[in-house]
């Protein structure tokens, strides 16, 4: 079954490649494409690791509140 990341990490190098591609042909310069290109797998990167986290789904989830222990 393809997730979100398979789609993340096939954007990647897909974004790296056609964006330069793309640039470069329309007109811009080799120095000016790549980091574009790079900044927007950078932001595919980002997304995928602050925007949608992996979490673990069997691990317990925090209380936020905290349990006292009494010591007697």
């Amino acid at each position: 079954m393809t997730g979100y990341y398979d789609y993340v990490l096939g954007l990647i190098p897909l974004a790296l490649l056609g964006i330069t591609l793309t640039l470069s042909v329309v007109g811009f310069p080799l120095t000016t494409a790549v980091p574009v290109a790079s900044g927007v797998s950078g932001l595919f990167i980002g997304h995928a690791l602050f925007v949608r986290s992996p979490v673990d789904p069997t691990a317990p989830a925090a209380s936020p509140k905290t349990q006292r222990i009494n010591a007697d």
